[in-house]
């Protein structure tokens, strides 16, 4: 029977691994991705074990575990298995599913469970293409900023590389000082993040661009390969006093992937309304929805997951 013994941290030296089963079943939801577990490693604790050949990720965030259905073959045995360790050992969330799949295994096996979806963790993913281009109508008013600032900055867009990477941090630090990141702990995580993204750039196999105004960095955008047909952008990040700057680092990065990827993740707003309004304004192609099951709606069955 599956237990809590038999999952293992999530750190560099098992990425290899585990990125094994995300390419040979490939995922659709940004946080399935090694890079996103391992910079947000301080804050969600990601764990895995390997069980009948199928990946199986488990989360802890202030205290409460969060599994996630098997990623491997669909083995019927190996989901009610994990189940019941999500029952018996899981936080009020227990299951937590990131993909269609996954989420049809578990209905056919429990067709009357409730599942839940999460939208403030859905996943915004654009065509590439248009991110790049901003075609027609839906990006008048985009067209218009970006063009705005071109008049009026003086600019130039380069790749990071390991002899930017110090200076990619100092840029950090004044970010981090201007959004007071020390005293609000989400940003305290996303500096700690972020700065793990940038400090382990190539073992991560990042990419990213950074905009240059006058002789300082002034936006950082970092982005990782998640599928054949995507990439997911996980950090982006400007400073203030220069209006458009985030539609110009959202366009270059756009016009950088094109030509071998069609989609672009954005991830979530997480619920936060200027967030939600900026990533609909970009009008994305689909969103990666975010399913969950509720540890109180086991309760009503526990006999089954017993």
């Amino acid at each position: 029977m599956l237990s809590l013994h038999d999952f293992s941290p999530v750190t560099l030296e098992s990425r290899a691994l585990i990125d094994r089963y995300l390419q040979l079943y490939p995922q659709v939801h940004s946080d399935n991705t090694t890079i996103n577990m391992l910079c947000w490693n301080h804050y969600a604790n990601y764990h895995y074990t390997i069980q009948s050949d199928s990946l199986i990720i488990m989360t802890i965030v202030d205290g409460e575990r969060t599994f996630r259905p098997p990623i491997g073959e669909n083995d019927d045995t190996l989901l009610r298995d994990l189940l019941s360790l999500a029952y018996r050992e899981g936080g009020e969330i227990p299951i937590q599913m990131l993909d269609g799949e996954t989420l049809n295994q578990v209905r056919n096996l429990h067709p009357d469970l409730p599942i839940h979806q999460d939208r403030d963790f859905a996943d915004y993913v654009y065509l590439s293409r248009d991110l790049a281009n901003l075609p027609g109508k839906n990006y008048v008013t985009i067209r218009g900023q970006i063009n705005k600032f071109k008049r009026s900055i003086t600019y130039s867009v380069e790749q990071i590389t390991e002899d930017s990477i110090e200076e990619i941090k100092e840029f950090l630090e004044r970010w981090c000082e201007w959004k007071h990141c020390d005293e609000f702990p989400i940003l305290a995580h996303e500096k700690e993040a972020v700065i793990f993204a940038v400090d382990h750039f190539d073992e991560l196999n990042c990419q990213g661009l950074f905009i240059r105004t006058d002789k300082d960095i002034s936006a950082i955008a970092i982005w990782g390969v998640m599928n054949e047909e995507t990439i997911v952008v996980h950090f982006e990040k400007a400073l203030p006093g220069f209006e458009g700057i985030y539609k110009i680092i959202n366009m270059k990065t756009a016009k950088a992937v094109q030509t071998r990827y069609r989609y672009i993740n954005r991830e979530s707003d997480m619920g936060v309304p200027g967030l939600r309004e900026a990533k609909t304004r970009y009008h994305p192609h689909h969103m990666a929805p975010v399913w969950y099951i509720k540890k109180i709606d086991m309760d009503s069955r526990k006999e089954v997951f017993l």
